[in-house]
């Protein structure tokens, strides 16, 4: 039976609406954007780690040329501090208390980088000189910069005041379960890594233009966002004023990955500064910046062990968590590893479960949400744990699994820490994978490579995840005079393609050229409340939105139609922009149905659809690498991905997201690595000195489906937009790992897998 494509709607490949213009270079992004009478911003930032200071002296910087304004900590007592308001119940039931961002700090620093002063002058070039100018004492101390060690007790404290650097603990599980399990395990495997610091560096460094409109009695803050709503609602609260006391707009946004989730000091102090000054205020980071004060992703170093049985079964499971929160906590930052843990069993069928997370303190950047936020964390402790299962049982990496698998008879699947699997069916993908990367040849291929002196290794990562969270997005649509329709709707795009995937789905209900349908984002003042983008949430939950939304809107205009042609709306079929009784040639284009409306509301569509548990993408990664053991250097010489995405709304856009997503994965398992100093200087804040995946890093990706409809989601939907970067991670690790145990006994490398770091363990191994 062939199976027609549809074409626009739900499963057609439509390139991208938005490319022409980015390709042409018209884009607009918030440095583009300067408004009239604009000044610049620059922040003076710590050169310390951890230090007391004063501000000696301001009146060089102020009497410097085309400075307007300088704030320190002092002039900003009536701004709060940013809090996050995501601390997790202790195993206790207390909650610790949060160490606030500062929007300037007042006396004390905690971080190289943190924000000292700003300065606003003509120009960028004027702001950044004058600062220099600023007269500041230090008097530094010990910092505490490494994860690990956070706890020694000879490891000085970021906060006195508690006593310790423990931020705050966790625990899920059953401890008492879990002992019993182990108890009677016949083999128990251990493992102990390091899941490294990351710096997203997406295209577009951070910027923000402040604006205070007097006449209008109100702020307007324009900036490169993931969803404008939360952040009106963060900035007004620091400011202390109403939502409708500042509209917040977001342009075009060249990559957000998380971090361009959360609000930033740099917000607060343009607008404070446009307010002093009654002209707008522009902030524009550069790379270094970035690299500084933007919020890292990872960090944590882990524990864990697997209990088996005599077949390699899996009994329980205990892990033990370090995570890194950095000086402050960020605005969800207690959430990434609570929600990582959640997803600690996997795709397997395990009984007990016992699981404790501290977070700690350091004197280094603040620690957020970053592609994935906690699953990719999970995904490579466990899929990096089953590896090392299969080798202590002497077991086949795919016969291990098999074993262990939740069955698709089993679903849906409550897992120990609550997860609610509707459907997956592992072991289907799993094979499908296996087959595509030709599995059973690959000693084949080892022993060709053997005979070039060269050493190989093929790993596989069988993950789920836990994305598109119980929640809703509502979609607003409306048929304007043109005949053209408008969506709006509270998520935003900062790449993905949401101009193309929201139109598709309007398309098929209205049966309207796509290239006429047009989608607004990013403006408190056009949409009163929305979401976001995050967690691979926009087409899960506003695709669904939107397409009742196109329902309801396509009924609206049958019924017009039907009354202006004296016809029963149930006869009215929408057709190309035009409205046509059924076997007749009596219609009405979508322009005479604008005019036709008798109130505008006739005119406008509604769609909200509410989920009540988040989905579960899943999928099979099998990564194939070639090393050169007298450099240390790996080829990415095969990938493969077959994934459970449930369903399919665009396969180009659906790809796009998935390479991207398997390339940070592979840039976090083989090259990319934040290197703080004992001193907490940061020695990676540049492309010369932090590594990133380029295209000669990876091959083609072999990549497909194998859908099975959420049962969760409305259009069968489970999510895409991170799940590349969860299975690629432990797959390549896995890979790079295999090929060191075939060939020297090496079990364990950390990450990143750079040359020096496996040049040194064969070394280490005794085998050069």
């Amino acid at each position: 039976m062939s199976v027609v494509t549809p074409r626009f709607g739900m499963g057609a490949s439509v390139r991208r609406l938005e490319d022409n213009a980015f390709i042409l270079g018209q884009g607009r992004y918030t440095d583009d954007i300067s408004p009239d009478g604009v000044l610049h911003g620059y922040v003076v930032r710590s050169p310390v780690a951890k230090a007391l200071f004063s501000v000696v002296s301001t009146e060089a910087v102020r009497s410097a040329p085309g400075v307007h304004l300088v704030l320190t900590g002092a002039d900003l007592d009536h701004l709060r501090d940013l809090r996050s308001g995501v601390m997790q119940p202790q195993p206790d039931g207390s909650r610790a208390p949060t160490r606030d961002i500062p929007i300037l700090c007042r006396d004390e620093v905690s971080y190289v980088g943190d924000a000292i002063a700003f300065v606003v002058a003509d120009s960028r070039e004027q702001a950044q000189d004058a600062a220099e100018l600023i007269e500041l004492d230090f008097d530094t101390q010990d910092a505490a910069a490494v994860t690990a060690t956070a706890l020694d007790e000879e490891t000085a404290p970021v906060w006195p005041e508690l006593g310790s650097n423990r931020a705050f603990a966790y625990h899920i599980g059953d401890t008492a379960r879990t002992d019993a399990a182990f108890a009677k395990a016949a083999k128990v495997t251990r493992i102990d890594f390091v899941n490294n610091r990351l710096v997203c560096n997406y295209m577009e460094a951070r910027a923000a233009i402040g604006e205070w409109k007097q006449q209008e009695g109100r702020f307007v803050l324009t900036t490169g966002s993931q969803g404008v709503h939360s952040m009106q609602k963060i900035v007004s609260g620091v400011l202390g004023i109403g939502k409708d006391e500042l509209r917040v707009m977001t342009p075009d946004v060249g990559g957000g990955f998380g971090p361009k989730t959360f609000v930033y000091r740099e917000h607060l102090l343009v607008l404070e500064a446009a307010r002093r000054l009654g002209r707008p205020v522009k902030w524009t980071g550069d790379r270094t910046e970035h690299f500084l004060t933007d919020a890292h992703g990872r960090d944590n170093v882990t524990s864990a062990e697997m209990a088996m049985d005599q077949e390699g079964r899996f009994l329980g499971l205990r892990v033990s968590l370090i995570a890194n929160m950095g000086a402050y906590i960020s605005q969800y930052g207690p959430f990434i590893p609570v929600v990582g843990v959640s997803m600690s069993t996997g795709v397997y069928d395990i009984q007990a479960l016992d699981v404790s997370v501290t977070a700690v303190y350091t004197n280094t950047t603040p620690v957020d949400a970053y592609r994935g936020a906690g699953r990719p964390e999970a995904a490579l402790l466990i899929e990096k744990l089953v590896d090392a299962c299969a080798r202590d049982m002497d077991l086949p990496a795919d016969e291990i699994r098999r074993r262990n698998f939740i069955r698709p008879d089993q679903m849906p699947y409550r897992t120990q820490t609550g997860r609610l699997y509707d459907t997956g069916e592992f072991e289907g993908h799993m094979n499908q994978a296996m087959q595509q990367a030709e599995w059973t040849q690959f000693s084949a291929r080892l022993e060709e490579a053997t005979s070039r002196g060269k050493i190989r290794g093929i790993g596989m990562a069988t993950y789920v995840e836990a994305c598109a969270f119980a929640g809703s997005e509502p979609a607003h649509v409306e048929l304007n005079g043109d005949g053209t329709v408008t969506l709006k709707i509270g998520t935003q795009t900062n790449g993905q393609g949401h101009a193309t995937a929201y139109a598709q789905l309007l398309a098929e209900k209205l049966d309207l050229p796509i290239e006429r349908i047009h989608v607004r984002q990013g403006d408190t003042d056009e949409l009163k409340a929305g979401g976001g983008t995050g967690g691979s949430r926009s087409i899960p939950l506003g695709g669904v939105s939107t397409a009742r939304a196109g329902e309801d809107l396509a009924e609206k205009i049958r019924r017009i139609a039907a009354e202006e042609l004296e016809a029963a709306s149930a006869d009215i079929e929408l057709k190309d922009g035009i409205a046509r009784i059924v076997g007749t040639d009596r219609v009405m284009d979508f322009v005479a149905i604008a005019k036709a409306a008798k109130k505008p509301d006739d005119l406008k569509g509604f769609g909200e659809f509410v989920q009540d548990e988040a989905t579960y993408p899943n999928g099979t990664h099998i990564c194939e690498v070639e090393i050169d053991p007298d450099t240390g250097s790996t080829e990415i010489v095969r990938y493969t991905i077959v994934d459970d995405f449930g369903a399919t709304v665009n396969p180009l856009l659906l790809a796009g997201q998935v390479h991207g997503g398997v390339v940070q994965g592979i840039g976090q398992a083989l090259v990319e690595e934040t290197v703080y100093g004992e001193d907490g200087q940061l020695l990676s804040a540049s492309f010369m000195d932090y590594a990133m995946p380029r295209a000669d890093s990876v091959p083609f990706f072999h990549f497909e489906t194998r859908n099975v409809p959420s049962t969760t989601n409305a259009l069968g939907i489970k999510g895409a937009g991170e799940a590349g970067t969860i299975g690629a991670t432990p797959a390549a690790l896995n890979a790079v790992t295999d090929a060191l145990y075939r060939a020297y006994g090496i079990r364990h490398i950390d990450m990143p897998a750079t040359p020096s770091r496996i040049w040194g363990a064969i070394r280490d191994a005794g085998m050069q």
